[in-house]
């Protein structure tokens, strides 16, 4: 079949169909010629791009209709010595495909140099082996479609997988797919525990390692990008697009907000070692940042490369892809893995970066909730509380500092005390609000909440690495016994500390982010580096749920909601209110005073009490109530002094964790607090006491 290419033109890049055919356009700033690749069957079709506009070659072929599979090859030289590594013998992806068939076959010919000479030119055709583009129509109908447009005060985030979450599940169908995430089950189960957004972990198109594959695992978190504009195709029950674009919009219909972890700090192409399916045989020295010796690149990334996010077309690519998924796909936000790359300069990270100042002036961009993952492993990669607003940055001094206090280390409460109050000391500049801090105690990366307080030491033998992987140091307390037991003192124990460690997470400033599986009592086996396990032990164990457990997350959700003192936006510092005259910080210290300064340095001290109100300042048309009085008890029983309470108002143990089955108390004067248990208390007028 023969198919005439005519000149088209330089925007937009990748393949844009029009009802009549098909224009493509690609970059490559050093290529001396760029082919089109046209599959029809087993049949290809190689077609020069007849034009090049700057750095743009385009062209246009009538007649192509969605679905059409096609590639690039690119011709240029080979000179790995100065950062060029064009090999026309390898097919490429086309970086701005919105859909891709099949996946990578880790066959020697999809490798642009040669095994025995990693100088020289691989002439095989890689083409059987690598995944087609194919053409897209991305149009959908939206119909009355609203996203929910939760304000970040009111956010509560879910972190899950797109297949872990579902394939277990008795009822939600297609499991492992963006459909079966959005299916009623599922549905039903998260605005059943309150949460307003669901952050899925990678769902852009990627690749498995070649050494995960040679041990018959896979990268089941998806940490390495092919393609940042196709969604997975293993996501997909019948890989359409649209099937994204539906479960969008059923997550907006049941009011639950999509946030996307995406990766632009680096591709699945790795160092000099790896393979070239995309960006490295378009223009490596474009896309990639090289040492002095080009043939080898910067690792700011821990995973053999570096995206060039200085290029100007590399931050394109990157801010079409945001405007793709935020604009065509209707997604709600974006966090954003190593970010502190996407800030890396020559001279180092600058929060002042080329991307950072192209997200912060789109219009679009700029309306999504937007998360960094504020580290990477380069030098000054560590970042926490560097980046400019409007992001929001993952805070794991706040994961470290809540495991370490309720396992029982010394000298925490100063820690726990300023993690309660929302990481001020980090976040608390250039005008950003106190839900800054994203707070959480787990993640996808490290132990379930249960594995938290059932292990002492990490089990990744699975892996295949010995154990060697994963972090050595967890912060974790097995409380007597290396995982499961039927032990029903030990279990009883954990559960309480469960309880503890969650009602801390949720009683806390800053925005609270919750995993997966959490709330039913998942375990991973000890294994806190799960990325290559796409088994029961990651997909949620539906069956063995713990309801208790369940029942108390959904009610914690339930108390944050109800309470505007816990979702405040202005900073609470201990400043007197006018209203009042009264602190809207007030730290006690469980015997009727104030926290003084040999209270605070107490290396033993395990009691620590906050009385939290509206910040001093809070305009009148905010919600807004009494005030609340919150008891962490990592120490033994303990009678606490209630702070005064003005006359015609009590304070009500509404929260406490040692004992979630009690309904609300009206207290008086002192309260006994269990030890190992969180206790929360509400400011109210004499005559009430109904739950929160």
């Amino acid at each position: 079949m023969t198919h005439p290419i005519t000149a088209g033109r330089a925007a937009p890049l990748g393949a844009t169909f029009d009802g009549d055919g098909v224009n493509f356009a690609v970059f490559s700033a050093n290529a001396t010629g760029m082919d089109l690749c046209l599959f029809d069957g087993g049949a290809e079709t190689r077609l020069p791009l007849p034009e090049r506009d700057g750095d743009v070659w385009h062209g246009y072929v009538s007649g192509l209709r969605p679905g059409q599979a096609y590639g690039f090859r690119a011709h240029g030289p080979w000179a790995p010595e100065e950062g060029h590594r064009f090999n026309p013998a390898k097919l490429l992806i086309d970086p701005y495909a919105k859909r891709l068939s099949g996946r990578v076959e880790w066959n020697g010919a999809v490798f642009g140099h040669r095994e025995d000479a990693p100088d020289e030119a691989n002439p095989r055709d890689s083409a059987p082996f690598v995944p087609r583009s194919l053409v897209v129509d991305p149009a959908f109908s939206w119909g009355e479609h609203a996203a929910p447009d939760t304000p970040i005060e009111e956010t509560v985030i879910y972190e899950a997988h797109a297949k872990g979450l579902t394939m277990r599940h008795p009822t939600a169908r297609p499991r492992g797919t963006f459909l079966g995430l959005a299916s009623d089950p599922i549905l039903d189960h998260l605005t059943g525990l309150g949460v307003t957004a669901i952050e899925l972990l990678p769902v852009h198109a990627f690749a498995d390692d070649q050494f995960l594959v040679a041990k018959g695992l896979t990268n089941y978190w998806g940490y390495q990008s092919l393609g940042f504009f196709a969604p997975e195709p293993r996501y997909m029950d019948g890989n359409d697009v649209a099937e994204f674009q539906q479960m969008v919009a059923r997550f907006h219909a049941a009011g639950i907000e999509v946030i996307l972890d995406v990766v632009y700090n680096h591709t699945v192409e790795g160092d000099h070692r790896g393979p070239t399916l995309a960006y490295r045989g378009l223009d490596n020295a474009s896309y990639y940042r090289l040492l002095e010796d080009k043939r080898h690149y910067v690792n700011d990334t821990g995973t053999g490369n570096t995206l060039n996010v200085d290029h100007p077309m590399v931050l394109r690519m990157i801010m079409d892809s945001l405007r793709y998924w935020a604009g065509t796909m209707r997604v709600d936000g974006f966090r954003f893995d190593l970010a502190a790359t996407l800030g890396r300069t020559p001279e180092g990270f600058d929060r002042g970066a080329a991307f950072f100042d192209a997200v912060r002036q789109d219009p679009v961009l700029t309306q999504k909730k937007l998360i960094a993952e504020p580290w990477d492993v380069g030098p000054g990669g560590y970042q926490l509380g560097a980046f400019p607003p409007p992001f929001l940055e993952w805070n794991d001094r706040f994961r470290d500092t809540v495991r370490s206090y309720w396992r029982g280390d010394r000298d925490k409460v100063r820690g726990l005390a300023d993690r309660v109050a929302g990481s001020s000391r980090q976040f608390d500049h250039s005008g950003r609000p106190a839900t800054a801090s994203v707070n959480f105690v787990t993640a996808h990366d490290g132990f379930t909440l249960r594995d938290v307080v059932s292990y002492a030491e990490k089990h990744n033998e699975a892996n295949g690495e010995d154990n060697r992987d994963g972090h050595g140091e967890n912060l974790s307390d097995n409380l007597g016994v290396e995982g499961p037991t039927e032990d029903e003192g030990v279990n009883a124990a954990r559960d309480r500390r469960r309880r503890a460690i969650m009602a801390t997470l949720l009683l806390s400033q800053g925005t609270p982010m919750i995993l997966a599986g959490d709330e039913l009592g998942h375990t991973q086996g000890g294994n806190n580096n799960a990325y290559a396990q796409d088994n029961e032990t990651t997909w949620l164990d539906w069956a063995g749920a713990d309801p208790g457990f369940l029942d108390f997350v959904r009610r914690m959700v339930a108390f944050r909601r109800a309470h505007p003192v816990l979702r405040q936006k202005r900073w609470l510092h201990s400043r007197a209110r006018t209203e009042d005259g009264i602190g809207d910080l007030i730290w006690w210290n469980g015997d009727g005073g104030e926290m003084a300064d040999e209270d605070w340095s107490d290396p033993e001290r395990r009691l620590i009490c906050v009385e939290k109100r509206m910040a001093s300042g809070t305009p009148d048309y905010a919600d807004s109530e009494t005030a609340l009085f919150l008891v962490f008890n990592g120490g033994p029983p303990a009678d606490v002094v209630l702070p005064p309470a003005p006359d015609g108002l009590h304070w009500t143990r509404t929260i406490d964790t040692a004992a979630p089955e009690n309904g609300p108390t009206a207290e008086r004067g002192s309260a006994a607090c269990p030890g190992d248990a969180v206790l929360a208390f509400v400011l109210e007028a004499d005559g009430e006491g109904d739950p929160a």
